[in-house]
């Protein structure tokens, strides 16, 4: 099992990690910072360094059972097992991806009552599909995300007992899509306070503290992806 640090600090940039096991399908580490691909969110990249020896992480990927692999280059030199090693993430990529997933809750929040058919978090542009005949104008969208962002609302992650998706299942708006159940706790993200919640969902990924830190965003275009699917794609405007 790898511990996840990611889960409740997305802000630790480095740590120190003990190498389970190391080989071409990947290097597992006791604990990591590196986020997993998954959710629509890519896995981080980065850099492990021990005691001799330093090899570059292309990415982090979901291993068997709760290990996490970090994935080297073919021909790279390998952390001996047993080494502790510092783990470091690319922060300016993590921090844009913070950015951009944290958005696309915000775009969730503003397109009421329509079940989310896909998406993709990206450092340049990020995209939802929504289960949706008629989206709202580009314009309005944009000024909707932007308000909120200016609002600078409290983003926090919250852990409750699985068992609220049996009494609130309306808290999951993936059509394809189910939070993973059988550890007895489910992890929410929470936009806003009780007086002014904007949105609350299950997930795994990775946030900023506030939607300010977002920065300002633009809608790049909305398009049609079958009778009832329209994409909506995002880009950060610095």
């Amino acid at each position: 099992m790898t511990e996840r640090l990611f889960l409740d600090n997305p802000r630790l940039a480095v740590t120190d990690a003990v190498v389970l096991s190391a080989g071409p399908e990947g290097i597992v580490l006791d604990r990591t910072i590196f986020y997993a691909r998954g959710g629509g969110q890519p896995g981080d990249s980065g850099a492990l360094r021990w005691d001799g020896g330093e090899t570059a992480i292309s990415e982090a990927v979901k291993g068997e059972g709760e290990t996490i692999l970090h994935l080297a280059a073919p021909d790279a030199t390998l952390p001996p097992v047993g080494a502790t090693v510092e783990a470091a993430i690319d922060w300016e990529k993590r921090h844009r991806l913070m950015r951009m997933h944290t958005a696309m809750h915000l775009l969730c929040s503003l397109i009421k009552g329509a079940a989310v058919t896909g998406g993709q978090v990206g450092v340049d542009k990020s995209r939802l599909d929504f289960d949706l005949p008629n989206p709202p104008p580009k314009e309005e969208i944009q000024a909707g995300l932007n308000a909120l962002i200016d609002a600078d609302h409290p983003v926090r992650i919250e852990w409750m007992d699985e068992a609220v998706l049996d009494t609130d299942p309306g808290l999951v708006r993936t059509m394809s899509v189910q939070p993973p159940r059988g550890t007895g706790r489910l992890r929410l993200m929470r936009v806003g306070n009780d007086a002014g919640l904007v949105d609350l969902q299950p997930c795994g990924g990775t946030h900023v503290a506030s939607t300010g830190e977002i920065g300002p965003v633009q809608v790049a275009k909305i398009e049609n992806k079958g009778k009832q699917n329209r994409r909506i794609t995002i880009t950060l405007a610095g």
